[in-house]
């Protein structure tokens, strides 16, 4: 039993030092507000992609198409025709699953590095409709004035307010992750991820299950594109661009593939280690690529691994 009691142990350590966080930040404020808000916000959208890469054992690079679907529909629905956010999330989310279904079925009869090309080129095609459709989406102009989520005359505007409920979409998030995955569809995922040849020798559905998987990353990834744009209060081509995807990519692997806490780990480290770096000026980007190559090379199975690799070594 003492590898899983030092893993939890792990975790707990964890999740102390992410609750000191948070209060720290709650009670100084200032711009450390801003990036733990936007770390929640990719961990949300980290979440999604662990949920298709991690535990369906596929490969994405359009996630960033969903999140610009979502994101746009709300922008457009609430900066243009004055729709109330908390209405506007949802349309968007609809939208996105709407094309994840029509676009999973094909794309996902596709396997490894002809799958990732084709949800590659599903990102450059969203990114160059938002880029084209000046009419709606104003190019690169971009939509300013899109309104903060709240309801009538209720906003969550100041900083404090808006991490909280950050917080709590993605403790929901986080659960609802941790229970598929413990559930017999998570089982399904994960038997197609180790062989989808033998999975479908024991009976599972392999074309359903992964597109079920591609529209529930889809559902993360558009929850976090809404988010994003009522968060900044603008949006633009650029926030959805190829960057998205690297970084959610960076996030994942740091913190761990396949983990439950692995997105929320890698979406904090690479959240914050850019402005742990800031004051070594023209070195920052040299330090921030040296200590996540350095990270990936002590806990290659991320950070959420940690209490495996220290379990292992108590063994031995």
């Amino acid at each position: 039993m003492r590898p899983l009691n030092n893993a939890w142990a792990t975790h707990r350590v964890v999740a102390l030092f992410l609750a000191v966080m948070f209060i720290f930040a709650l009670v100084t404020g200032g711009y450390i507000l801003t990036v733990l808000s936007f770390a929640a916000i990719y961990a949300i959208f980290t979440i999604g992609l662990n949920f298709f890469m991690g535990y369906a054992g596929q490969v994405t690079f359009g996630q960033n198409a969903f999140a610009a679907i979502s994101g746009y529909t709300s922008a457009v629905l609430t900066a243009t025709y004055g729709w109330e956010p908390i209405l506007a999330l949802p349309v968007g989310i609809i939208g996105a699953v709407v094309i994840a279904c029509l676009v999973g079925y094909p794309v996902l009869r596709l396997r490894g590095h002809y799958l990732a090309m084709a949800t590659l080129a599903l990102g450059l095609i969203a990114h160059e409709v938002a880029v084209e459709w000046g009419s709606v989406t104003q190019g690169y102009m971009g939509i300013s004035g899109i309104p903060p989520i709240g309801v009538g005359s209720f906003e969550l505007v100041t900083p404090r307010t808006v991490l909280i409920f950050l917080c709590v979409v993605l403790a929901v998030a986080l659960w609802v992750a941790y229970r598929l995955k413990e559930s017999r569809f998570g089982n399904a995922l994960a038997a197609i991820a180790g062989s989808e040849d033998a999975a479908r020798a024991l009976g599972i559905n392999v074309p359903r299950y992964k597109l079920a998987a591609f529209v529930i990353a889809a559902v993360y990834a558009a929850i976090a594109g809404s988010l994003i744009v009522h968060f900044v209060g603008f949006v633009s081509p650029e926030v959805f661009g190829l960057s998205m995807v690297i970084s959610g990519f960076m996030m994942l692997y740091v913190g761990g593939i396949g983990s439950i806490f692995g997105p929320l780990f890698g979406a904090l480290i690479v959240g914050l280690l850019p402005e742990i770096f800031r004051g070594f000026k023209g070195y920052q980007d040299l330090s921030y690529g040296v200590a996540l190559i350095l990270i990936l090379i002590f806990a290659p199975k991320g950070i959420a691994s940690v209490g495996r690799l220290i379990s292992r070594r108590q063994r031995n």
